[in-house]
C-alpha cells in the first residue's frame, strides 16, 4: 500500500510494476520529443533538454510534493532561458540557473510556497499564451526554411517574405509533422504511442526515405558534449534579477502544477513547500550538469496522472528510460529534422492558448489582465509583460475592493431611498457626494449602508451631508443591516474590518430585541449572546423581562421594516401568487407566540395553510359540544386546496397542557375549548412510565400530537383519503430551549438529523 508521502512500502512493489512502471514509459514517450523542442525553442544545446528531463524526473519525482507531478523543461521558460543564453552565453546561463535553484531551497525553507498562489491566474495564463504566441512565431519561420528574428514583432513583419520564399522540403516536412500531430489522437488504435513522438518518427522516417537534405538535431556525444557551469560575467544587479526571474518563473508554474495536480488523483494531497524545495534541488543539480532550469509540467503531469500513476516511482522511472535512451539511443535523435522539432514546438505554442481557460477568466472579468499580460509578453518581453499584468492585476482589485453602488431613488411625495452598498472608501466619496446632491433639501431620507468598511473620509462626507440635510429641515433613517460601520464612528468605536462578522438578519428577532440591538452593540455587548442593555445601562440576558411591550408602535415599526427589507424581495413571489394559493401543508400549531412555522419550518409564502389554536387541539367529528371552525379548516385545506399532508406541531411547556395536569382556569371559553384535550390527558394517564428526561408537562404536550393526529381520522373524509394514500398525516414537537424539532416515527419522536456540509 501506498504510504502517506507517496513513496512505496516493500510489500507493495506490485503495484509499481502494474501501474507506475507502464505510466513512466508513456511518460518518458512524451517527455523525450518535448525536451528536444524546449532546448532548441532555448537556444540551448539539445541534450541540455533532456538532462533537465532526467534530472526533473529523478530529483523532482524522488523528493517532490506530489506523487503525480512530473518535472522536467518548460516551454513557459524557454524565452527567459534564450534572452539569457543570448546575453551571457550558455555555461553562465547553468550557473544563473543553479543560483535560482538555490534561491527556490531557501524559499521552500521559509515555507513560502502558498504565497506563489496568490498571482492572479490571469497573468500566469496571460503568461503562458504569450510565450506560446512568441515560440509559435519563431518556429514557423523554421518550418518555412528560413530563421526567426529577434522579436515577435521582427517575426511578423518578415512572415510575408518568409512564405513567398520556396522552402518546399522544410514546408513539407513541417506540415507533415502538424497534421500527424493533429490526427494522431483521433484514432483510437494509435492512441498508445503518444502523439508527439509518433509525428517525429514520421518526418524522420519520410526524411530518410525522401533523401531530402535538411538540418538535423544535433546530439553528437549524448550527455558528454555538454558543458558545466560557468559564474557569468557583467552587471550583478542584471544578473541578479535573472535568478530572481527565472526562481520565481519556474517556481509559480510549479506550484500551480501542484495544485492542479490534486485534482488529477485520490492519492496523497500535494505538500507545496516540500515541491517548492524539490524544485530548487533539481535546478541545482541540472545547472550544474548542463541542463535547463526545471519546473512542473502540466502536460507531463496530466499525462502521468491519466496514465494510472499510483506513486512518485513513475516520475523517476520515467527519467531513468530517457538517460537510458539518450545514452543508447542518441543516433535516432540525430535523424530528426529540425523542422519537425519547429513543427512541433509551433503545435505546442498554439496550444498554450488556452481558450478554456479564457472562457473561465472572462466569467470573473479578468480578461483585460489576461490580454494586457499576453500582449507585453508578445511586445515586450517575458519579465516586463509579467510586470505590467500584475500591476494591472493588483489596480483592478484595489478598484474591487475599493467598489461602492449608490443608488438613489424616490420613494414617495418628498422621500427618498438611499442605497449604499460595497466599501466605503475616499475613492468612492465623489460618487456618493454626487448622489446625494440630487435630494431635495428638506425630504426624508432612508439612508441604508450595506457596507463592509467605511474610512474616515467617507464617514466624514456622508456626516456632513447628514447634519446640513438634517439642519434644512429633513429627517434621515440610517440602516445599516451589516456591519455597523457609521455608528460605530459616531459613537467613537473602534472597528477592524478582518474581526467584524456580519450582522444577523432581524426579520426573525423579535421586537424587543431590535428596538435595544443598537445600543448593545454600541456598548460592546456581543450581539450573538442576545443580551440587551437596559435604559439604565444594565446587561440583560432575558430579553422577555426587558421590555413593556409598545403594542401599536412595535407592529407600525415591524410593518415599516418589512415594506423596507422584505416586501422588495418577495414582491415578485407574492405577485404571481397573488391570485391563487396552492399550499402542500395544512400545518396545525400552538398559538403560543414562541412558535413560529415558517421559521421551524424554513418555508415561504404560499407553502404552508396555517391552523393555530390553543393547545393545537383538533376536536374529534362527535365532539360535545361541535367545533366547526377547526373542521372547516381541515374541510377546506383538503377539499380546495387539495393539500397533500396535515402536520400537527406540538411544543414543549405548553400552557394548554399544564392546564389540563393542573387546575384550568377560572375563564370559560378556554375551560370549553379545554375539554377537547380530555382524550390526550386519558392517553397520558393510561401510557406506562417514560425513561427519559422529559418531564410529566412534556411528555403529555408529546401525547397530545399523537392524540391529535387520531382525531384527525375520525374525521371521515380526512380517513378516506389517508387510507388511499392521497393524504399524509404526520406530528412534530418544537423543543422551545434547544430550538430543536422533533419528528414522530412509530409513535416516538425523533430528532431531525442536522443538515452536514463540507
Amino acid at each position: 500500500m501506498t504510504i502517506s508521502d507517496g513513496t512505496i512500502a516493500p510489500r507493495n512493489w506490485k503495484s509499481v510494476f502494474r501501474h507506475d512502471v507502464p505510466a513512466s514509459l508513456v511518460v518518458f514517450l512524451v517527455a523525450v520529443p518535448l525536451s528536444l523542442g524546449i532546448a532548441v525553442a532555448s537556444g540551448a544545446p539539445v541534450a541540455a533538454g533532456l538532462v533537465a528531463a532526467v534530472v526533473g524526473g529523478v530529483v523532482g519525482g524522488a523528493l517532490g510534493g506530489s506523487v503525480v507531478q512530473v518535472s522536467g523543461p518548460a516551454a513557459g521558460l524557454s524565452l527567459v532561458v534564450a534572452e539569457l543564453v543570448h546575453t551571457y552565453g550558455w555555461r553562465a546561463t547553468c550557473a544563473i540557473t543553479v543560483m535560482a535553484g538555490l534561491l527556490q531551497l531557501a524559499l521552500g525553507g521559509l515555507k513560502v510556497a502558498r504565497a506563489a498562489l496568490g498571482v492572479s491566474p490571469a497573468v500566469v495564463h496571460g503568461m503562458l499564451a504569450g510565450v506560446g504566441v512568441v515560440i509559435a512565431l519563431s518556429q514557423l519561420h523554421i518550418v518555412l526554411g528560413g530563421s526567426p528574428q529577434r522579436s515577435a514583432l521582427e517575426n511578423v513583419l518578415e512572415l510575408p517574405a518568409q512564405i513567398l520564399d520556396n522552402h518546399t522540403h522544410a514546408v513539407m516536412i513541417g506540415v507533415l509533422t502538424i497534421g500527424v500531430l493533429l490526427v494522431w489522437g483521433r484514432i483510437p488504435r494509435l492512441r498508445a504511442v503518444p502523439a508527439p513522438l509518433a509525428a517525429l518518427m514520421v518526418a524522420a522516417l519520410t526524411t530518410a526515405v525522401s533523401g531530402w537534405d535538411l538540418t538535423k538535431v544535433d546530439l553528437k556525444g549524448g550527455f558528454s558534449s555538454v558543458q558545466g557551469p560557468l559564474m557569468p560575467q557583467g552587471d550583478w544587479h542584471a544578473i541578479a534579477g535573472a535568478v530572481l526571474l527565472v526562481a520565481l518563473l519556474a517556481g509559480v508554474e510549479s506550484l500551480l502544477t501542484c495544485v492542479a495536480s490534486n485534482r488529477l488523483h485520490d492519492g496523497p494531497r500535494a505538500d507545496l513547500d516540500r515541491e517548492l524545495t524539490a524544485q530548487g534541488m533539481a535546478n541545482m543539480v541540472s545547472g550544474a550538469l548542463g541542463g535547463l532550469p526545471v519546473a512542473g509540467v502540466v502536460v507531463r503531469t496530466t499525462t502521468n496522472a491519466r496514465a494510472g500513476a499510483r506513486s512518485r516511482w513513475s516520475t523517476v522511472l520515467h527519467g531513468v528510460w530517457v538517460l537510458l535512451f539518450t545514452a543508447v539511443f542518441a543516433w535516432m535523435i540525430a535523424l530528426i529534422p529540425l523542422e519537425a522539432l519547429a513543427a512541433l514546438l509551433l503545435f505546442i505554442g498554439v496550444q498554450m492558448v488556452n481558450l478554456a481557460h479564457v472562457r473561465n477568466l472572462r466569467n470573473h472579468r479578468e480578461m483585460p489582465v489576461y490580454f494586457v499580460t499576453l500582449a507585453g509578453v508578445v511586445l515586450i518581453g517575458l519579465a516586463e509583460g509579467v510586470a505590467i499584468g500584475l500591476g494591472l492585476a493588483a489596480l483592478l482589485a484595489l478598484r474591487r475592493l475599493a467598489w461602492v453602488s449608490v443608488d438613489v431613488r424616490q420613494a414617495g411625495e418628498r422621500r427618498w431611498r438611499v442605497v449604499v452598498t460595497g466599501s466605503l472608501t475616499f475613492l468612492g466619496v465623489p460618487r456618493l457626494t454626487e448622489a446625494l446632491r440630487g435630494i431635495p433639501a428638506g425630504a426624508a431620507v432612508e439612508l441604508d449602508l450595506h457596507l463592509d468598511f467605511m474610512d474616515n473620509a467617507a464617514f466624514e462626507a456622508l456626516h456632513t451631508w447628514r447634519l446640513e440635510h438634517e439642519r434644512t429641515g429633513g429627517v434621515i433613517d440610517v440602516d445599516e443591516p451589516h456591519a455597523e460601520w457609521y455608528s460605530a464612528a459616531i459613537n467613537g468605536v473602534r472597528l477592524f474590518p478582518s474581526r467584524v462578522p456580519p450582522r444577523h438578519d432581524r426579520w426573525w428577532l423579535p421586537w424587543a430585541y431590535r428596538r435595544h440591538s443598537r445600543s448593545a452593540e454600541a456598548s460592546g455587548v456581543d450581539a450573538g449572546s442576545y443580551a440587551v442593555i437596559g435604559a439604565d445601562g444594565t446587561r440583560h440576558d432575558d430579553i422577555s423581562v426587558l421590555c413593556e411591550p409598545q403594542g401599536m408602535p412595535d407592529l407600525l415599526e415591524g410593518t415599516r421594516e418589512f415594506q423596507r427589507r422584505t416586501a422588495p424581495m418577495v414582491r415578485p413571489v407574492l405577485h404571481r401568487m397573488a391570485r391563487k394559493q396552492s399550499p402542500s401543508h395544512l400545518f396545525i400549531t400552538c398559538a403560543d407566540s414562541r412558535i413560529v412555522p415558517n421559521i421551524i419550518t424554513a418555508s415561504g409564502p404560499g407553502d404552508l395553510f396555517t391552523l393555530r389554536n390553543i393547545g393545537n387541539l383538533v376536536p374529534r367529528a362527535d365532539a360535545v359540544p361541535a367545533d366547526d371552525s377547526v373542521a372547516a379548516t381541515i374541510e377546506y385545506a383538503v377539499k380546495v386546496l387539495d393539500v397533500r399532508m396535515i402536520t400537527v406541531c406540538g411544543h414543549s411547556g405548553c400552557g394548554a397542557m399544564s392546564a389540563l395536569l393542573g387546575e384550568v382556569p377560572d375563564l370559560p371559553a378556554l375551560r370549553n375549548w379545554l375539554r377537547h384535550g380530555r382524550q390526550s390527558l386519558a392517553r397520558f394517564v393510561a401510557a406506562e412510565p417514560c425513561d427519559d428526561d422529559a418531564g410529566p408537562l412534556d411528555r403529555l404536550c408529546r401525547t397530545n400530537v399523537i392524540q391529535q393526529l387520531d382525531n384527525l381520522r375520525s374525521h371521515p373524509f380526512v380517513d378516506t383519503l389517508v387510507r388511499t394514500g392521497k393524504l399524509e398525516l404526520t406530528g412534530l414537537y418544537f423543543d422551545i430551549g434547544a430550538a430543536r424539532v422533533h419528528v414522530l416515527e412509530q409513535e416516538r419522536f425523533t430528532p431531525v438529523p442536522e443538515l452536514r456540509t463540507g
